[in-house]
């Protein structure tokens, strides 16, 4: 009987697991989580899940305890998958089907295809043009932030194939917006660098980060909304220090 608890244990995690590692709130992994137990008879079930880390633990008929830790090392912002594992979440509670039935279907949502590099690249240029011209920026901005879009998304994936650390690729990436937004103002080739910088700037802006932040510790979750947040502002740190390099290097090289 243990066996059938924890083969309904891994699933209901790996639910969980799919969620918070694609962006899905912290409420939204837990209350899965629990759903899936109490829907299949699971009398007792305790849930707690922060940012990088889900344990759940069940309680079999004879009230052991069986306790499963899942560590999430990394994540990323794919809300068609959270959508995708919602409906699947639902479908479980509705219908009980067999635990391996739930493993093949996430492997099924895993497996979905995403957006290719050049895809990715268009989305980039267009925001960052988009962005530019909202805050007041003229035309020859807009197209040169497109062009830091293209140059952003590039360097990123770039440093992601070497595995490095998201605090030094926006390190790296707002310190190239704001050289380059620089360089095309002091060579005639824009008309104001603040606006190019403000509209590149905003693709690496962690607005997801920060509104999951709100929603948790709105909901009573106050680690994971503080985890949130502190992730959010590291990332605002590391775009202040690339900026805030390359306005110095800048005046080195052009006088300010």
């Amino acid at each position: 009987m243990n066996d059938w608890y924890q083969q309904l244990l891994n699933q209901a995690v790996n639910v969980g697991y799919a969620l918070l590692a694609n962006g899905a709130e912290i409420y939204r992994v837990e209350e899965s989580i629990q759903r899936i137990l109490l829907a299949y008879g699971v009398k007792g079930a305790e849930v707690f899940a922060i940012p990088t880390c889900i344990t759940t633990t069940v309680f079999n008929e004879n009230n052991e305890a069986i306790t499963q830790i899942r560590r999430l090392y990394q994540k990323t912002t794919n809300f068609d998958t959270v959508e995708q594992v919602n409906d699947l979440c639902r479908h479980i509670c509705q219908d009980k089907p067999d635990p391996a039935w739930i493993e093949s279907e996430l492997q099924r949502i895993a497996q979905r295809p995403i957006y290719p590099l050049k895809w990715l690249i268009f989305g980039y240029a267009v925001a960052s043009f988009g962005f530019t011209l909202f805050f007041g920026g003229s035309l020859s901005d807009a197209f040169c932030a497109l062009v830091l879009g293209i140059i952003i998304r590039l360097v990123a994936t770039a440093m992601e194939s070497l595995a490095t650390n998201a605090f030094f690729i926006n390190v790296v990436n707002s310190g190239i917006i704001a050289l380059i937004a620089l360089g095309t103002v002091h060579f005639s080739l824009a008309q104001s660098a603040d606006k190019i910088i403000i509209g590149a700037l905003m693709l690496l802006v962690p607005g997801v980060a920060i509104t999951n932040s709100i929603r948790d510790v709105i909901a009573g979750d106050l680690v994971a909304g503080l985890m949130r947040m502190t992730e959010a502002l590291m990332v605002a740190t590391a775009i202040a220090v690339g900026a805030g390099g390359a306005l110095t290097i800048s005046q080195y090289l052009w006088g300010g």
